[in-house]
């Protein structure tokens, strides 16, 4: 597959999807730091490695299948970090366990939602096309859907139901837990492709 070859809706796709999420990492970003969420924190930090995801996708399309499965297998290492994040700033919430304004916590993940959302309708439109590269920013997107419905959750139980920094812990550890679990599925794509591209 050249670059003559990529169907331009893929790189149109990609190519929004990638300034969505680096425009949004500044948002949430700021409210996450402002407020002392973890979730919104480890949301944050996916938004930013979306775009980091997203741009290296955009600049291989065009290479060969197995070139762009070695790129897959490195972007789902990359899917991993914002866990790694997240989990380096669940160990330093628990220090000072207070939780985040609810009303705060809520907007921003809606807001989030909003964004996720339409780029994950943007890429379930084009990622049986792509292989591996467009799956990996098709379940990213995907994942970040579910943890904005999360996070959501978790402020309106913080603001009804419990008055506690464990709403907000609870869904940052899940955001992890999502990241690694798209990894793997992106790792064993990619794995999958290459051996069929070297066949």
């Amino acid at each position: 597959m050249d670059a003559a070859s990529i169907d331009p809706a893929i790189r149109r796709a990609v190519r929004l999807v990638a300034l969505l999420n680096l425009s949004y990492f500044g948002i949430e970003f700021a409210v996450a730091r402002a407020i002392g969420s973890v979730s919104l924190f480890a949301d944050s930090v996916d938004f930013l490695e979306d775009a980091s995801i997203n741009l290296p996708i955009l600049a291989s399309l065009g290479w060969s299948a197995a070139r762009r499965a070695r790129v897959g297998m490195a972007l789902a290492g990359i899917l991993l970090v914002p866990g790694l994040a997240t989990l380096w700033t669940v160990w330093r919430k628990f220090n000072l366990p207070t939780p985040p304004d609810p009303a705060a916590l809520s907007l921003t993940g809606a807001g989030a939602f909003v964004i996720n959302f339409f780029c994950a309708f943007l890429l379930a439109r084009v990622r049986a096309r792509g292989g591996s590269l467009t799956r990996a920013a098709f379940l990213s997107a995907r994942n970040d859907v579910f943890a904005n419905v999360a996070i959501v959750a978790a402020g309106l139980a913080t603001a009804f139901l419990w008055r506690s920094a464990w709403p907000d812990l609870i869904v940052g550890l899940g955001i992890a837990c999502l990241n690694a679990d798209a990894a793997r599925e992106v790792y064993t794509a990619a794995v999958a492709e290459h051996r069929t591209a070297k066949a």
